[in-house]
C-alpha cells in the first residue's frame, strides 16, 4: 500500500454522497416546479429524449449479444454456435491484436499475442472458417475492429459473397472509430486524415452495397473505461460523429442519407441515473445537431441509435460474483435509457477469457431482464420523474459544455493531433484511480466490505490451448502456398493506385484483395507505403 494511500479498512462505512460520478448535484428531492414537464415530448417524436421508436422494446427487442472471439476462427466458430443455442441473437466478434494493429500472425509483433483477446483473423480462409454454417443472412454481426475495420468489413463482405447471401441482406455494425483509438485504445495504424478517407470511404461504399450495415458506431466506450466521466464519455463520442459527418459531406455524402446508418457504442457503468440521463440527454442532443446544424429533415436521419457494453473496468476481479449483480444494474440502466444493442460481460472477464458457464450466464442476464422483469413493456418507464428529467437537463449541460471546449480549441482532429484530448484523459484516469483509492469511490469487495484472506477468482478457469499460434501459423503458411500469388500481386497493386489518389474510393479495391485472399498484412503494408503511420504527440 502506498503511504499516502489510507488505509480503508480504518475507515467508516462509505458516504452515500450528494453528487453523481459525473459530478452532477443530486438533490434529496427535486420539486414539481423545477422541471419543465412540457419539454419532455413522447417517444418516436423529436427530440427523441424518450427514444426513438414510439412502440420501445414492444416493437422490437434490443439485440442480445455476447462479445466472444478467441484462439482459432474454429474455436470462435463454436462458441457463436454455443451462445447462438443459448438464445443469443446476434453476433458480436472479438478480434486479437495482431488484427486489430494489421500485423499477419507470422509477424515478430504479431506472435505473443495470436488468438488471447480476440480470434486471429488474417485472412478470407479464416473468416470462412469463423462464419461457417452461419446464414449471414439472417444473423447480425458487430465487429469491434478500427484500424483495419475497412477490410474486416471487406473481408464480411467476401464470405458473403462466397456463401450467395447478398450483400443487401447484411445486418450488423463494424465499429470503424478510428478517432477514438488516437486517444484511449492505441489500436491505430495510420495518420489522422488517411485514416479519416478510409472511414469515409467505407461508409459511403456501405452505403449502397449494404444499406441494412451500419458501417461505424461511433464509440464513447473506451473513453469511457480509460477514466471520461458519462457526460464526458458522451461529448466526446458526439464531437467525434460531428467529424465523420463533416467528412462525409465533404466528400459529397448526402447527410439525410449516411445519417441514417451512423450508431453508436457506449459502456454502462454503475452509477444508475448518470447511465440514464447520459443516452437521454444524448439522444436530443445529436438530433437537433442533425436537424439545426445539418438540415436532416427525415427523422430517421436524426435518429441517435446506440449499443452498449454492460461492465468494461466497472468489474473487477476481487469478489468476481459481485459482477453478476453489477451487469444486471447496468443492463437495467441501458433498457431504460433506450439502447439497441446490448452486450453483457462474463463475471470473470476482469481477468480471463469467459468460460462457457459465465458467458451463458451474461445471456441469461438480458433474458431475466427482457421476459421476468418487466421494465421493458413500457418506453422510457423513468420518462417524467421529477429527479431524471432534472438529471437529464443537468447532464445536458455537462455534455455541451465539454463540446464547446473542443469547438474552442478547433475541433476534434487538430485536439488528437496535438495530443489535447489525449492528455485531459490522462489526467481523468488519473483522477478516477486516485478516488478510488482514497475510497471516494466506492467498489464492493475491492477497497471496502473487502475480505483481505479472500483469494481472488471463480470456480472454472478458462485455459488457452498454448498451441493454438502454431495452428494460425500453419494455416497461415498453407494459404501462401496454395493462393495464386499472381492475383494477389495485382489485387495488392491495384489497392496501392487507388490509395494514392484522393478522390477514389478503395473499398472496392480492399474486397477485391480478400477475394485473392490477400491477407490483412500485405494490404496494411500497402496502404502504410502511401499514407505513412500515426506518431503518438507526447505531451508532459
Amino acid at each position: 500500500m502506498n503511504a499516502n494511500t489510507p488505509d480503508l479498512r480504518q475507515l467508516a462505512e462509505p458516504e452515500l454522497g450528494t453528487v453523481s460520478r459525473s459530478g452532477i448535484p443530486v438533490p434529496t428531492c427535486v420539486p414539481a416546479e423545477a422541471v419543465n414537464q412540457d419539454g419532455i415530448g413522447k417517444p418516436g417524436e423529436y427530440p427523441f429524449t424518450r427514444g426513438i421508436f414510439p412502440d420501445g422494446y414492444q416493437g422490437r427487442l434490443w439485440t442480445i449479444r455476447q462479445y466472444s472471439g478467441f484462439g482459432t476462427a474454429e474455436e470462435s466458430n463454436e462458441r457463436y454456435k454455443f451462445l447462438l443455442d443459448r438464445g443469443q441473437t446476434g453476433l458480436s466478434v472479438a478480434l486479437d491484436l495482431p488484427t486489430q494493429c494489421g500485423y499477419d500472425p507470422v509477424h515478430p509483433m504479431a506472435k505473443p499475442e495470436i488468438g488471447k483477446v480476440g480470434v486471429s483473423l488474417s485472412n478470407l480462409s479464416e473468416a470462412e472458417i469463423l462464419f461457417q454454417d452461419l446464414d449471414l443472412s439472417r444473423i447480425s454481426t458487430s465487429f469491434t475492429i478500427n484500424g483495419t475495420a475497412a477490410i474486416i468489413y471487406a473481408m464480411y463482405l467476401a464470405v458473403a459473397d462466397k456463401q450467395g447471401v447478398p450483400r443487401s441482406k447484411l445486418t450488423g455494425t463494424i465499429q470503424n472509430d478510428i478517432l477514438k483509438e488516437y486517444v484511449a485504445r492505441g489500436t491505430w495504424i495510420f495518420p489522422v486524415r488517411p485514416s479519416m478517407r478510409l472511414v469515409a470511404d467505407s461508409i459511403l461504399y456501405s452505403n449502397e452495397v449494404s444499406p441494412r450495415f451500419n458501417p461505424i458506431s461511433i464509440a464513447g466506450a473506451h473513453v469511457r473505461d480509460a477514466g471520461a466521466t458519462a457526460a464526458e464519455e458522451m461529448a466526446y463520442t458526439l464531437a467525434n460523429g460531428l467529424a465523420y459527418v463533416e467528412e462525409l459531406r465533404r466528400r459529397g455524402g448526402d447527410v439525410e442519407k449516411f445519417a441514417k446508418r451512423l450508431s453508436f457504442f457506449f459502456y454502462v457503468h454503475m452509477d444508475f441515473f448518470d447511465e440514464v440521463a447520459k443516452f437521454r440527454a444524448g439522444r436530443r442532443i445529436w438530433a437537433r445537431l442533425m436537424k439545426e446544424r445539418y438540415g436532416a429533415q427525415d427523422p430517421k436521419a436524426q435518429h441517435f441509435r446506440f449499443g452498449v457494453v454492460c461492465g468494461g473496468s466497472s468489474l473487477v476481479a476481487p469478489q468476481p460474483y459481485n459482477n453478476v449483480v453489477r451487469v444486471a444494474v447496468e443492463t437495467m440502466a441501458a433498457v431504460m435509457g433506450g439502447a439497441q444493442s446490448i452486450f453483457t460481460c462474463a463475471l470473470d472477464e476482469a481477468f480471463q477469457i469467459p468460460t462457457e458457464f459465465s458467458a451463458e450466464l451474461a445471456v441469461r442476464t438480458q433474458q431475466i431482464i427482457a421476459y421476468e422483469s418487466g421494465i421493458g413493456r413500457t418506453v422510457d418507464p423513468l420518462g417524467g420523474s421529477y429527479f431524471v428529467e432534472h438529471h437529464t437537463d443537468r447532464m445536458e449541460e455537462m455534455i455541451l459544455k465539454v463540446m464547446a471546449e473542443i469547438d474552442e480549441y478547433g475541433g476534434v482532429i487538430p485536439a488528437i493531433e496535438d495530443g489535447w484530448i489525449q492528455l485531459r484523459l490522462a489526467e481523468r484516469g488519473l483522477e478516477r484511480k486516485l478516488d478510488t483509492d482514497s475510497g471516494k469511490n466506492v467498489i464492493v469487495g475491492q477497497n471496502f466490505f473487502s475480505n483481505p484472506d479472500e483469494e481472488i477468482g471463480v470456480g472454472e478457469v478458462f485455459s488457452l490451448d498454448p498451441a493454438i499460434a502454431e495452428r494460425v501459423m500453419e494455416k497461415y503458411e498453407r494459404l501462401m502456398d496454395t493462393r495464386n500469388q499472381a492475383e494477389v500481386d495485382a489485387a495488392l497493386n491495384r489497392l496501392a493506385a487507388a490509395a494514392a489518389k484522393d478522390d477514389e474510393n478503395i473499398m472496392p479495391y480492399l474486397v477485391e484483395c480478400c477475394h485473392a485472399y490477400a491477407t490483412v498484412g500485405e494490404m496494411v503494408s500497402r496502404l502504410k507505403q502511401q499514407w505513412g503511420e500515426f506518431k503518438e504527440p507526447v505531451n508532459l
